[in-house]
């Protein structure tokens, strides 16, 4: 698919973008000249600036100071150095806050936040977003056409939940918008039950912290109602900017699999979908959560080349204990981003600040200074870069295998509460079922309710407890259709308003999974039960059972041992061409990963490197003429040897590539190759 704007900005910086946040407002003018000259030699060619810079520009209400940010944007074309200039409306000025304190949200428990952080912004602020577009419009006067610009960052990590009054009437818009009226609203939100119902819109308050339980259906819509105030800032933004200059990409950073916005509603808005991710080095699988946030990056997009936009280049000052990232984990992780689709390797920041909330955040030039290991690194892995340019643009291969993440879904597993159990972690669930597709290297897509299914040959549904009918009638005929549907429990459960469906559990994949359960188990502190498979294989479960009572399914194992014994734990179903397999508890992990996998393969997904190591990161980017074959070796201390199927180039070295390559350990080889 034709992407213009995106193609301009990559031919424009001749390959992958590289640099990182640049707060040129936090140093003196001979600092900015030092930074150019290390930014030239580290191979930077991209800095995203001003992202905290609103009172640097405008020191008072109406009152510019460019000449700054003009010197330093002239410094960086000067020195072949691009720029994401960044509108910084995730940082109001005091003088804002002091002048309009209702411009700051309010938080659940009914106190504003205080200044002295960032995103100290109510949503739904008309003030708010009246000097928000103001500030926007005068960068986009000034700067939409310097010869340093190559792209548009608004505002930072968009984030902020607000319980004020604007949010209170801004709710109340949103919900006319969806239900049109009371009665139909009334019935959403079944509010006959506790007396809850509505006789005017006026009554409806936003859904903070309450004496009582609070309405589960209100919860998830004040969720939805968060994230689309939140994407109308941004929309403002963006329109301001697009309307002085068409060709210049638009984008803002997300976070990995962020609670309060739908990055579905997000991604169509954006040129390109980028995102800071923060892997911990002391998480051994840290590498594998990755894997998945920028599987679930890409897919946004429709498989198009996306961003990392931020990333440590060694410790971080937010955990408890903030370990560094040892020698070549920087590169590798890196590495990864790229041979998942990243088009860019991004940093925060450029250089490390002296004082304020993230002093102790690593940066590509560390208080140490460029003599230091971390400014080695930053500079090996430019070159390296530079090296892999003919990447830039490519797409990963096309994915048979397609995971469900929904944030309706999650919202209404994690946040309504008073279900089964209340510990359900959506985002870890997910994270289980993608990791045995990690390790056996199958290219994977993140889906949401209303993506196209067609592609794919196998969809993985985790706790599917709240979808609606469009998503429910989706997935049914994914596998009416001749697809694999593998299902874990709690699925199916709920409508959009969080309504339990009628006959009977599992709701809207009764018929899919040919079963129906007659109640949840969750499990006791630490119990654990026996399953027993049909061809003999034994496992242990925990968490969660459910009592099922097959239909036109059949057992793929049962317990065991319990009161539940000789029920089915996983059910197989045939469902018009095609197939279901039905997890109906918490399988050990070898167990779950078998079930899975067998799956997969019944379906006619072969593995597609056979014998590599689980710790061997294999993926494919392409185009119609190249391939590039991305070989990464994550463990620490052992060297591995990798079978080629044909030869190439590795552009790493620009060595020859053939019969066996050898990756050291935390070592990588790219390579290249024609069809």
């Amino acid at each position: 698919m034709a992407d213009p704007r995106m193609d301009a900005f990559r031919s424009r910086l001749g390959g992958l973008a590289y640099g990182g946040d640049y707060n040129p407002e936090q140093w003196d003018r001979a600092t900015w000249r030092e930074d150019v000259r290390l930014m030239r030699a580290a191979g930077v060619n991209l800095v995203s600036l001003g992202i905290f810079a609103w009172v640097s520009i405008e020191p008072e209400p109406g009152r510019y100071e460019f000449d700054w940010l003009d010197e330093v944007m002239d410094l960086l074309h000067e020195g072949g150095v691009s720029v994401n200039l960044a509108t910084p409306t995730a940082a109001p000025p005091a003088w804002l806050t002091r002048l309009h304190p209702e411009v700051v949200p309010i938080m659940e428990d009914g106190r504003p936040l205080g200044l002295g952080s960032r995103q100290h912004f109510d949503h739904s602020s008309p003030i708010y977003r009246h000097y928000a577009a103001t500030i926007a419009t005068r960068l986009a006067e000034r700067y939409s056409f310097h010869p340093a610009l190559a792209m548009w960052h608004v505002n930072n990590e968009y984030g902020p939940t607000s319980y004020s009054e604007a949010a209170a009437a801004g709710f109340r818009r949103w919900l006319r918008r969806r239900y049109h009226d009371l009665d139909t609203l009334n019935d959403a939100w079944t509010t006959r039950f506790w007396g809850q119902v509505y006789t005017e819109w006026a009554q409806i308050e936003v859904s903070n912290v309450m004496g009582v339980w609070m309405n589960p259906a209100r919860r998830l819509d004040f969720r939805r109602f968060t994230s689309d105030a939140l994407l109308e800032c941004y929309l403002a933004e963006r329109d301001i900017l697009r309307s002085f200059r068409d060709d210049i990409p638009i984008m803002t950073n997300l976070m990995p699999c962020y609670p309060h916005a739908d990055y579905w509603k997000w991604a169509p808005e954006q040129d390109v979908a980028a995102l800071d991710i923060y892997p911990d080095p002391g998480h051994p699988d840290a590498h594998i959560s990755s894997a998945f946030h920028y599987d679930m990056c890409r897919s946004l997009k429709a498989g198009r080349p996306w961003m990392v936009m931020e990333q440590a280049a060694s410790a971080i000052n937010s955990r408890d204990v903030n370990l560094v990232r040892e020698p070549g984990r920087m590169r590798l992780g890196s590495l990864q981003a790229l041979a998942r689709g990243s088009d860019s390797v991004m940093f925060f920041q450029w250089r490390a600040a002296r004082g304020g909330q993230e002093r102790f955040h690593s940066a590509m030039v560390p208080h140490s200074g460029p003599d230091s290991r971390t400014f080695r690194e930053v500079a090996g892995l430019g070159r390296e870069l530079g090296l892999l340019a003919p990447v830039a643009g490519t797409t990963t291969r096309r994915a048979d295998v397609a995971i469900l993440f929904d944030w309706d879904g999650r919202w209404g597993l994690e946040d309504t509460g008073r279900l089964p159990r209340n510990d359900f972690d959506y985002t870890g669930v997910v994270l289980r079922h993608h990791r045995p597709l990690w390790e056996h290297h199958h290219p994977v897509d993140v889906v949401s309710s209303k993506s196209d299914l067609n592609p794919y040959q196998v969809l993985i549904v985790p706790n599917a407890y709240l979808i609606d009918d469009e998503g429910a009638a989706a997935v049914t005929e994914f596998a009416h259709a001749g697809g694999t549907v593998v299902m874990s429990f709690f699925s199916g459960v709920a409508d959009e308003c969080d309504r339990v469906r009628p006959d009977g559990y599992p709701g809207a994949f009764r018929r899919l999974i040919g079963a129906k359960i007659d109640e949840y188990w969750p499990a006791r502190p630490g119990e654990r039960f026996a399953v027993r498979f049909a061809d003999g294989r034994t496992a242990t479960a925990s968490w969660w059972r459910e009592d099922i009572h097959l239909e036109t399914g059949s057992a793929l194992a049962t317990y065991a041992d319990g009161p539940l014994a000789g029920r089915a734990a996983v059910v197989t179903n045939s469902y018009g061409s095609g197939r279901v397999v039905y997890l109906a508890t918490l399988l050990e992990d070898a167990a779950f990963d078998a079930v899975v996998l067998d799956a997969v393969r019944s379906s006619g997904v072969a593995d597609p490197f056979p014998g590599v190591p689980a710790h061997v990161e294999c993926t494919v980017r392409e185009d119609e003429r190249n391939e590039h074959l991305f070989l990464l070796n994550h463990h620490p201390d052992v060297p591995v040897t990798v079978s080629l199927d044909r030869p190439g180039t590795d552009l790493l070295t620009g060595a020859p590539a053939a019969g066996e390559i050898t990756l050291a350990p935390l070592g990588a080889a790219v390579v290249h190759r024609t069809r």
